[in-house]
């Protein structure tokens, strides 16, 4: 298999199906988050809610894209983490899957609402960290700028859920006031009877609202998990997108390299007139690598990682270098960097289909399996009332848009956090902070506040540990 040693084929396949489980974990884990709300309110049976539930977050792994998935794989540079020896890859590779499971599975078992994606980031900064600590270590093992990035953006988003869920319930309590269904809103629901048919068909389109949405954006950290697996692995295979020609990147080449040639470097600092040659020199040598080249099959086994690696390199050294005020670009010249790296990248920044259809098997039957525990904290502890009709709907319809504008930008987001939030911020809409069961929400925050650097600790260690066995 892909030219490997049997044991090395074999622990590519544990590799691929422990990635899966992970997926699969985090569909029991997140898929309670969604269905919390229709089955505290009796708008769905349980098992009608997870199987729909399901169903919604197979189709949002399909159409959510990769753009959070590439934001998974370059916020470890594997291009500098990859090297001839495949057990260093697996290495990498074991120790993000081990302790990224062990975690979620771990939190699980206590019923705590836990991220996977602050799980998943956490184990690869870990491997990125520890990787920087080996003696033969020269490059940077962190993309620090998108870690900053997704950082903010998982900082950020329950803020979000937290505030705006408050907002939306102000408004939903006004605007229904004189309406027939206004009083029954905020009512809590009676034991095993459905709700009027317009609130049971809100709850159920906001439900599936949000898995389609967390479908969309953690079946991507999925992807971007099996994209990091193979390309470490097998990067004669899956370093470069074989549906890309070669030869029509020589175009926008040779459009950044006509920008490039009127730069001026000497006003820059050493190291950026470092980092400005090195861009200039590798992007050269790529008009000439592609030219007249019809396949990714044209390029020689042994030269498709150093292609992948030289595009994300001139990518990276110029996206910093543009921030530089001593950079004297029109902004013209600078888009015309950051468009035409746009479509070189489209042969470095892909997923085969076999890999999105894989995730979204697991996601979505992950979604059928161990819900209860995550549903009982959701619909029963963070509050000291039932959630009611109002308090469900509106901390979904928040998660959901929350979730939806993340992916549009390409950004991991956390649907535990953004729904925990959400329904933490509707119980208090109703009857204030002494409306939160405290115990709750202080072992919710503590998830939050320890998952980062357990799991950092933790696959760091792990990266280390099998670097010097293996």
């Amino acid at each position: 298999m892909f030219e490997l040693d049997l044991s090395y084929s074999v622990l590519l396949i544990l590799c691929l199906i422990a990635a899966c489980g992970f997926e699969f974990v985090n569909g029991f884990h997140d898929t309670a988050n969604a269905v919390a709300t229709v089955i505290y309110t009796n708008s769905l049976k349980p098992w009608t809610a997870v199987i729909y539930s399901g169903i919604c977050n197979f189709v949002g792994v399909l159409i959510g894209g990769v753009g959070v998935a590439v934001g998974i794989i370059n916020l470890l540079p594997v291009e500098s983490l990859v090297d001839q020896n495949i057990a260093h890859s697996l290495s990498m590779v074991m120790a993000l899957l081990l302790s990224a499971i062990f975690w979620n599975l771990l939190t699980w078992y206590f019923g705590i609402p836990c991220s996977s994606s602050h799980t998943l980031i956490g184990s690869i900064l870990g491997v990125g960290i520890a990787y920087s600590l080996l003696p033969d270590s020269r490059e940077a093992a962190v993309n620090w700028g998108k870690a900053q990035e997704i950082g903010l953006s998982l900082l950020i988003s329950p803020l979000f859920g937290f505030s705006m869920t408050i907002i939306l319930m102000f408004l939903i309590r006004n605007l229904t006031k004189k309406t027939s269904y206004g009083d029954s809103l905020f009512k809590e629901p009676k034991k095993n009877t459905p709700p009027p048919a317009v609130i049971r068909g809100l709850l159920i389109l906001t439900c599936g609202s949000v898995s389609l949405s967390h479908g969309s954006n953690d079946g991507q950290k999925g992807v971007g998990l099996v994209m990091l697996i193979l390309i470490g692995i097998v990067p004669t295979y899956f370093a470069l997108n074989s549906k890309v020609v070669p030869s029509t990147l020589v175009a926008p080449l040779q459009r950044i390299e006509t920008v490039m040639g009127s730069i001026d470097p000497s006003p820059l600092s050493a190291p950026d007139r470092v980092k400005f040659e090195d861009a200039h020199k590798m992007n050269r040598e790529l008009i000439a690598k592609l030219s007249s080249i019809p396949s990714v099959e044209g390029i020689r086994k042994e030269e498709r990682f150093i292609v992948r690696k030289d595009i994300l390199l001139v990518d990276r050294h110029m996206k910093a270098l543009l921030e530089k005020p001593e950079l004297r670009l029109s902004e013209s010249e600078k888009n015309t960097i950051k468009n035409e790296m746009k479509e070189v990248k489209k042969i470095t920044d892909y997923s085969p289909q076999w890999v999105i259809i894989m995730i979204a098997l697991s996601l979505g039957l992950g979604t059928m399996i161990g819900w209860k525990r995550i549903v009982k904290t959701i619909g029963e502890k963070i509050g000291k009332e039932h959630l009611n009709y109002a308090q469900g709907a509106s901390a979904e319809i928040i998660a959901a848009s929350t979730i939806s504008i993340s992916t549009y930008l390409s950004l991991p987001v956390s649907t535990t956090h953004v729904l925990s939030s959400g329904i933490a911020g509707s119980m208090v809409a109703s009857k204030g902070v002494k409306n939160l069961q405290a115990d709750t929400v202080r072992n919710i925050l503590m998830a939050w506040l320890l998952t980062l650097p357990v799991v950092i600790v933790l696959s760091g260690t792990l990266f280390l540990l099998f670097r010097a066995i293996f």
